[in-house]
């Protein structure tokens, strides 16, 4: 599960296909002129905003959340888009600063190998980058702790007001006091999260006078321990597990959300089964380990540390942490060879990419341009309709440019005509000046008057063609220059068309989708929530975190859930047979925890059934949400034979149809493993095509980068393939065209059932959902699957054993 945004999706009626959408630049055309850059376009009305070449890790990355649309009076383009988010290279805007690089309790010699150390090439360029990123400021303190915990530090959130009530009802003081004894019983646990921290124990590192009131000192504690903002994860308990209630739970799919989930439940003393289809825990999270060789299959980045759970989690679990770099070179054919692309090129292409993807934002935000013929409309065909315009209006400078030009030698024409009359003018009067001039002197007084005024008369003729002379020499100066200086006949050459694809082949990795499929109006909706800091790899396999979490819990492998039934009076029943269809067996439980991917939900027929069958609010969430697939191959050495110092390399296609076919390659593991990525439509493709076939394909790209002879045959292989995987079906989720972030709300709600008339039974919800498809803020990513396994398990547990932080009197049920 690998990545990587609010409102609701309306059909709105067509608004014309003219340039009026974008009208407001001047230029137009990319070109290129004796090396330098003489760059403009349709989307030059948005801001030069910097971005950093972030190619890396869309994979576990988040989304934005548009404001409304705003007035479109008086305020300039530029006004309008100001503060508006620019690209989807992954990442680029950050909800906070970056924490500090001991979050991940790395070393040096923890982040790079010993090939990197050794390697001594001129870097100085990128360190100052990454010190400069390293080195902003950060909350520290109380402040800091309720920012790793994602909460303002000085207001209560609506959840803590909806837990509190009587703490919103009280004067400023006590809400002053609940923020304080909140933030210090996070800070508490963030500086030694691999211990439990127990009421007993953070109660005497409450400083007076906060201290005063040990009773509301014990229900923050309750609150932030069954919310999973402390003890959460992997990590010691000192106080023995409490006896388990007469309440059972059973959870669908040991993946991340499904395992944090289990180990919270299990901390407040409720019974949990997990079921697995899989003979492995994980999900999603899979590492391909052979000898020496490690290899994430799924999940493998950790998108920055600044308020990501997985920070506290790093600490508990052996995490071997490493930066990923962002230098990322290109290279493209030419020919019969390869050829790195030009940083000139590449930078100016990818700043246009960044332009588009602006002038979509626009398209939708200011002008509300998200739908044609009633049909949401998607970003991919937003993005080409931008840069059809683009093209016309090339074509109509083009135009302008050849208009102007005969303009300019009309006017030209015009003026050697008159050139040209003058010159017999000033003829004649010279001639008539001579015969005058030649009058013996003393002349009388009307000779002496012809000669002056002839005189007059032809210098004021020469005047007037030594104007119009001038005038001729600017205006053939000016069809020089502008001859000299030709507006591009094309907006894009095949060339950059090419490495514009990879751009957007990038953006389809960052969304394990076509851009076809995306929402214009809400694909980013997450991105306020990035979190900050450098995106990092796990060099000894993401796999260590769930096999870490699955410890001490009551997991059934090989469980495959045929159906759920939720509307007993007496609880919830879940049938299963094995991973090969045999020996049904059903299991009981008061409430059923479904951390399904969504992939497995869309499935028609259905591989789960329920009974009752879900209300159609949630099948119809579960049907507009997309579902994207993301694939990757795995090349296995026996020696380097690439730049130990670089990350990342990518490769642009040919064609925009297979733009995304082996367009990245990641090298992250101390061993000599390259990683290939297959995203957009090359990834659906290429499940039907071979091993041997994609493998030569890989070998075929990286000879035309290193050499014939340079590359080897690997040794080891692997070649996934989500979507046919049918205990996940594809990758990750995303907003597809007519959904919404919404829709994530939708998936994360519990579903209740109506009571049965003469019966005890209650409108309580029975099925829960957790997963990284239930969670708007997050969605696509480790943590999202994480934190919604932590909202779940407090969720179930409130309903099962009633709130602990509640006010003494408050009534608790009892189990039936």
């Amino acid at each position: 599960m690998e990545k990587k945004e609010n409102k609701d999706q309306t059909s709105r009626e067509a608004i014309p296909m003219t340039t009026t959408v974008v009208s407001a630049p001047a230029d137009s055309s990319l070109m290129y002129k004796s090396g330098s850059e003489k760059h403009s376009s349709v989307t030059s009305m948005v801001p030069h905003l910097h971005k950093k070449r972030e190619r890396s890790s869309p994979i576990d990355s988040p989304h934005h959340h548009h404001p409304h649309k705003s007035s479109k009076t008086s305020m300039s383009l530029g006004d309008q888009l100001s503060g508006r988010r620019m690209s989807k290279r992954k990442r680029v805007k950050v909800e906070y600063k970056e924490m500090d690089d001991k979050l991940a309790n790395l070393s040096e010699d923890e982040y790079y190998s010993e090939e990197e150390r050794n390697v001594k090439k001129d870097k100085k360029g990128s360190d100052v980058e990454e010190k400069e990123e390293s080195e902003t400021d950060e909350p520290k303190g109380l402040e800091g702790a309720a920012f790793s915990a994602r909460l303002p530090s000085d207001k209560l959130t609506s959840q803590e007001a909806a837990c509190f009530p009587d703490v919103i009802q009280s004067p400023p003081q006590t809400q002053k006091l609940f923020l304080y004894i909140r933030n210090r019983l996070l800070q508490l646990w963030m500086e030694s999260p691999k211990v439990q921290l127990t009421f007993e124990n953070s109660l005497p590192e409450i400083e007076a006078p906060y201290n005063s009131d040990v009773p509301f000192i014990m229900r923050v504690h309750a609150y932030l321990e069954r919310h999973g903002y402390i003890n959460y994860g992997v990590y010691k308990r000192l106080k023995p597990l409490p006896a388990k209630q007469d309440w059972k739970v059973l959870i669908i799919g040991a993946g991340i959300s499904g395992l944090v989930a289990a180990r919270q439940l299990q901390s407040f003393g409720v019974d949990v089964t997990i079921l697995e289809a899989r003979d492995r825990v994980g999900g999603r999270v899979a590492t391909f380990r052979k000898g020496p060789y490690v290899a994430d299959l799924g999940a493998m980045v950790v998108t920055g540390l600044g308020g990501n759970p997985m920070a506290i989690v790093s600490k508990q679990v052996n995490m071997e942490l490493a930066k990923i770099k962002q230098k990322c070179p290109l290279y493209q054919s030419a020919g019969n060879t390869t050829i790195q692309v030009n940083k000139d090129k590449d930078e100016m292409v990818e700043r246009e990419f960044n332009r588009l993807l602006e002038a979509t934002s626009y398209m939708s935000h200011q002008l509300d341009f998200n739908s044609i013929n009633s049909k949401p409309l998607s970003l991919g065909q937003s993005l080409e309709l931008v840069i059809k315009l683009q093209e016309k209006q090339v074509k109509e400078k083009k135009l302008d440019f050849y208009k102007n030009i005969l303009s300019i030698q009309e006017q030209m024409k015009v003026i050697q005509a008159k050139m040209l009359t003058l010159q017999d003018k000033i003829k004649i009067l010279h001639d008539q000046h001579r015969d005058a001039f030649e009058v013996k002197l003393p002349r009388e007084i009307t000779a002496e008057f012809l000669v002056r005024s002839k005189h007059r008369d032809l210098v004021e003729a020469w005047k007037e063609y030594d104007e119009l002379k001038e005038k001729q020499k600017e205006l053939d100066d000016k069809v020089q220059e502008m001859s000299d200086n030709p507006p591009s006949d094309v907006y894009l050459s095949s060339i950059d068309r090419q490495i514009l694809d990879w751009h957007f082949a990038n953006l389809e990795f960052a969304n394990a989708t076509p851009l076809s499929t995306l929402s214009l109006k809400h694909w980013d909706q997450d991105d306020d929530f990035e979190f900050s800091g450098n995106h990092l790899t796990v060099r000894n396999g993401y796999s260590c975190v769930p096999v870490a979490l699955a410890e001490t819990l009551d997991i059934k492998l090989n469980t495959v859930v045929r159906q759920v039934r939720y509307n007993l009076t007496s609880g919830v029943e879940v049938v299963t047979n094995t991973s090969k269809g045999q020996g049904t067996y059903t299991y009981k439980a008061d409430a059923v925890l479904c951390t399904l991917p969504l992939g497995v939900l869309k499935q028609s027929p259905p591989a789960v059934q329920f009974v009752p069958p879900l209300p159609e609010w949630k099948t119809s969430a579960i049907q507009r949400m997309g579902y994207g697939n993301l694939n990757k191959v795995v090349l296995c050495f026996d020696k380097i034979f690439w730049d130990p110092s670089v990350n990342l390399f990518g490769h642009v296609g040919s064609t925009t149809a297979s733009r995304g076919e082996l367009f990245l390659f990641w090298n992250l593991y101390k061993a000599p493993v390259l990683l290939a990525l297959v995203a957009g439509e090359a990834a659906q493709i290429m499940e039907n095509v071979s091993d041997d076939v994609i493998v030569g394909r890989c070998l075929a790209v990286l000879r035309g980068v290193f050499g014939q002879t340079a590359v080897p045959q690997p040794k080891e292989t692997v070649v996934t393939r989500w979507r046919a995987d049918p205990w996940s079906r594809g990758s990750y989720s995303y907003v597809a065209a007519g959904s919404s972030g919404s829709d994530y709300d939708l998936m994360a709600t519990p579903v209740t059932t109506a009571p049965v008339a003469g019966t005890a039974s209650t409108n309580l919800p029975k099925l829960f959902f957790a997963g990284e498809h239930t969670i708007r803020n997050y969605p696509a990513t480790v943590h999202g699957a994480l934190l919604s396994g932590l909202r779940e398990a407090g969720r179930i547990t409130d309903q099962l054993l009633g709130p602990s932080y509640a006010p003494p009197a408050a009534p608790r049920p009892t189990p039936k």
